[in-house]
């Protein structure tokens, strides 16, 4: 009996001692997973994270657009980019329009005084002129603006670093010597000092330039500084003088020519009250990708509803190619010295429907724009085959251009520079776009700094690795 009592204890005490032990290693399971848990969530969003990119994600897929939605580029996208513009000296820029400075700033009280932009086809590239204002307008309170853009004066904490030359201006007005340079053009020696400028500020060392904006629009404008500069973002026309490795349309933004056209208002024209089918008027013979201009001149100079004929600035030009595109259903756009053109944009503004023969061309905002819906592209290889063309465009008929007409009004002001800037104009577009290219010039700039705390290598050359035996 006594025995059977020992060993009933026994089993008793083996049954709660397993008990103890699972209810042990029950809490130490729990207790071990609730540390993870507190780690997790202490080091899973770390301070340095701008927490801000959730809600710019969340936001853009919500306005993700239809496709009857794409030209609507504007969205009421209030990206604000923060930006920090150099100080630099008035020569580079509000100078070169012989404004002085006077006092203690570099630069015009916009409130009271504006300086004056010169016409013509200087007109064509003055986008820096706008872009620069616009900063300036940010920081006046009671100023009217869209917002897109703001000026920061703490360099930390701005999203890009403005270079406010003005280069293509710099091009127009100073790249051919007078008889007191000897050697040396103005522009040349600007481009010089800027360089040096640049490269002493400590937010050009600190990034080594990869978050800097420089714009030089003209297509010979910067032509000595921009092999030293090129890690920064240009805002450029197009890549037809640059080497793919120093502009490209992964880094770079591609901006529209200021039309010189002025906007066609109150336009009650129609398909069949505008007498010319095809319109084209400038430099027929042109060199490098240009050669497409005489080929098609000869092609269609004896079209009767065609007008293709040499055409200028001069002589009443600016008011000939107005009256010629606003009576003109199509309008070519041809490769010249560099694949772009400020007629593209002349035809825009006129309504008439640009017809693009130019290969290698780039264009503004298409990352949101579908440029398909109110233009008409045809290969180079196309183009000059024969009657290919005049029969292409002769197929198009009244509904299908009253459609793309009518797309051309609707996106008409996003090529409108003007001051002060208005949401959805070129000036708010560029802005956009130089913020789309932000995460990517963040990534870049991140991905640099990796190593930066590592002490540099002794080690010269590449260490030999050892072949795995089945590689071949």
């Amino acid at each position: 009996m006594a025995e059977r009592d020992v060993s009933s204890s026994s089993s008793s005490l083996k049954v709660v001692s397993r008990k103890s032990l699972i209810l042990f290693f029950t809490m130490i399971s729990v207790l071990f997973i609730m540390s993870w848990f507190f780690v997790l969530r202490s080091t899973g969003r770390p301070h340095f994270i701008d927490h801000n990119f959730k809600e710019v994600e969340e936001s853009s897929e919500k306005e993700k657009p239809e496709k009857s939605d794409v030209g609507k580029c504007s969205r009421n996208d209030k990206v604000v980019l923060k930006v920090f513009m150099y100080d630099l000296p008035s020569e580079f820029h509000f100078g070169l329009l012989g404004w002085k400075a006077s006092g203690n700033s570099v630069w015009p009280d916009i409130r009271t005084v504006i300086p004056g932009y010169p016409g013509g086809l200087n007109l064509q590239h003055s986008i820096e002129f706008w872009l620069t204002l616009d900063l300036l307008a940010s920081e006046i309170t009671q100023a009217s603006k869209a917002g897109t853009a703001i000026r920061v004066r703490n360099s930390s904490e701005a999203d890009i670093i403005f270079v406010p030359f003005f280069s293509s201006l710099s091009y127009n007005q100073y790249s051919k010597p007078n008889p007191q340079e000897k050697k040396k053009t103005r522009n040349k020696i600007l481009q010089e000092n800027l360089v040096k400028y640049l490269t002493e500020q400590e937010e050009w060392k600190r990034s080594g330039g990869k978050d800097h904006l420089i714009l030089a629009h003209h297509p010979n404008s910067m032509l000595d500084a921009r092999m030293k500069l090129w890690p920064a973002t240009f805002i450029l026309s197009d890549f037809g003088r640059y080497p793919s490795n120093i502009a490209n349309v992964e880094k770079d933004v591609i901006a529209p020519y200021k039309h010189i056209i002025s906007s066609y208002v109150n336009d009650d024209s129609t398909f069949d009250s505008r007498p010319t089918l095809l319109y084209f008027q400038g430099a027929i013979y042109r060199k490098d990708g240009g050669y497409v201009r005489q080929e098609l001149y000869y092609l269609l100079k004896e079209e009767k509803d065609v007008h293709f004929s040499f055409g200028s600035v001069q002589k009443d030009g600016i008011k000939k190619a107005t009256e010629g595109m606003r009576s003109s259903k199509f309008c070519l756009n041809i490769a010249g010295d560099t694949p772009s053109s400020n007629r593209l944009f002349d035809a825009i503004a006129s309504h008439c429907v640009p017809v693009i023969i130019s290969d290698e061309i780039e264009l503004p905002y298409e990352d949101v724009l579908d440029y398909s819906e109110f233009c008409i592209f045809v290969t180079t290889r196309d183009a000059i085959k024969g009657n290919y063309l005049i029969n292409f465009i002769r197929s198009i008929g009244k509904d299908e251009w009253t459609r793309m007409r009518n797309k051309l009004k609707e996106v008409k002001h996003f090529f409108e520079f003007q001051f002060p800037s208005k949401e959805g104009d070129a000036v708010q577009m560029i802005w956009q776009a130089v913020a789309r290219k932000v995460p990517a010039m963040k990534l870049k700039l991140n991905r640099s700094r990796r190593f930066y705390r590592s002490p540099p290598s002794t080690e010269k050359g590449l260490k030999s690795i050892p072949v795995p035996s089945n590689f071949w």
